[in-house]
């Protein structure tokens, strides 16, 4: 069982990372810009209620709907939350309790002012932790979801066993992840390293022209930025642009449903021992 505080036990780049989302929630908050240029990008696949910062869309929230198969009184994780949206538009539709569980102790105090918009009380908590280290009790989770924050373990395959060992056996989380199109896929090794096995992967074709559209929004309108949200913040998105923006030719999307196996036994495998 691992349920100490991850904020306790942060590493410096985890850190480094927790005071950038820290700043990027309180600038956001501040404006709907950054909405707007989301609602832009995606058109009519934009989930407004959700307000998500990342590539949540329709169809993405299609595929989890359909592949959490959640049991009755289970609860839903939403891991790497941000602001909520995603779990709570989820709890609210699958009739569960969920927990959020972010990096950003703004993102989860935003969250949590959200609840009463999706959820009658007590059917909803935030907590801030780590993709690797949730804090949460071993087989909680009847599902779960990550959506763009696995990219940022620094150890992925110690992220998916963090995953593995918080859902109950039998349950399904549904991941986002992204790979070039000249390159194997990762995740199914990454995945059986973590005791995890990939039932089924829905290829997002959408996704890369979406953050395309995204990030030229985002440089023509460079002033705006500044303007609503600090110079700051708007140099950070725009460093985020030039970097990504030339890497999305090559990129393929995905959203995966990874399921933890129903044999209490079957243990996680290691790298080494392959």
């Amino acid at each position: 069982m691992n349920t100490a505080d991850p904020s306790a036990t942060l590493t410096p780049a985890e850190r480094a990372r927790q005071v950038g989302y820290d700043a990027l929630h309180t600038a956001r908050a501040t404006s709907p810009l950054p909405a707007y240029m989301y609602a832009a990008a995606m058109g009519d696949a934009y989930p407004a209620e959700i307000n998500a910062a990342g590539s949540c869309d329709w169809p993405l929230i299609a595929t989890m709907v359909a592949n959490l198969r959640m049991p009755a009184g289970s609860a839903l994780v939403d891991l790497g939350c941000g602001t909520g949206g995603i779990g709570l538009w989820l709890a609210r539709a699958l009739n569960v309790p969920v927990v959020g569980i972010d990096i950003s102790p703004r993102a989860v105090e935003l969250a949590a002012a959200r609840v009463h918009d999706f959820l009658p009380p007590g059917r909803a908590a935030f907590k801030v932790g780590t993709v690797e280290r949730t804090g949460l009790p071993d087989s909680s989770a009847g599902g779960l979801v990550c959506v763009d924050a696995l990219g940022h373990a620094d150890d992925p395959v110690a992220a998916l066993a963090e995953i593995r060992r918080i859902l109950t056996p039998g349950a399904r989380a549904v991941i986002t992840r992204a790979v070039r199109h000249d390159t194997e896929p990762a995740w199914y090794h990454q995945a059986e390293a973590a005791g995890l096995h990939v039932e089924h992967v829905q290829d997002r074709p959408d996704e890369p022209a979406m953050w395309r559209r995204l990030y030229h929004l985002w440089q023509t309108r460079a002033k705006d930025l500044e303007h609503h949200l600090g110079q700051d913040q708007a140099c950070a998105m725009l460093a985020e642009a030039a970097r990504r923006r030339p890497t999305l030719d090559g990129r393929r999307a995905a959203a995966l449903t990874l399921r933890r196996p129903l044999r209490c036994t079957d243990a996680p495998t290691t790298l080494e021992s392959r």
